[in-house]
């Protein structure tokens, strides 16, 4: 193996087990959320390309854990960025984890990428650009990546928290 070979395998896995000790730090910091809001969740941690993922989990009603979804995500986000400065606080780094409770995000992640295949259907066949509503960054690049997925573009326009995708014919 040759000294280049070694040390980007090196940094890989130095990454790695940076993403780790993110989702070792978010699970620590949600358990404890859950036990002071009397919540019961089992934390599921992974890496997905390149980001720590945290996911929140009950084999019993989730419906106590939906409140923490809250509408349309909102609590989910507002949790998910807490969680990133919780782990910015611990390292030092600034964290791009993903938070999911309840599946919510793997259900929406679906949609999305339905929703994103439709209007680059439409833009196919129309051949005019399709101009979709206002989304949150998450969706967004779900959508831009059903987009590219069959072959088209995609761009964002606007200003937060109106910005909204474009897909853009061939």
């Amino acid at each position: 193996m040759t000294e280049g070979t070694t040390s980007a395998a090196a940094e890989g896995a130095d990454t790695l087990t940076r993403l780790e000790q993110e989702g070792e730090i978010a699970a620590d910091y949600l358990e404890g959320l859950l036990d002071i809001a009397d919540l019961d969740g089992d934390i599921d941690m992974d890496v997905e390309a390149d980001r720590a993922s945290v996911s929140i989990i009950s084999d019993t009603d989730s419906r106590d854990l939906q409140k923490l979804v809250g509408r349309d995500g909102e609590v989910l986000e507002a949790l998910q960025e807490l969680t990133r400065l919780a782990v910015h606080r611990e390292t030092g780094d600034r964290s791009r984890l993903m938070l999911d409770i309840a599946g919510y995000r793997a259900k929406k992640r679906a949609e999305l990428s339905k929703l994103g295949a439709q209007a680059a259907a439409e833009a196919k066949s129309t051949g005019e650009p399709v101009k979709l509503k206002p989304m949150t960054p998450f969706e967004r690049k779900v959508v831009h990546d059903a987009v590219k997925a069959v072959g088209l573009r995609s761009e964002s326009e606007g200003e937060e928290p109106q910005r909204f995708v474009v897909v853009l014919p061939a």
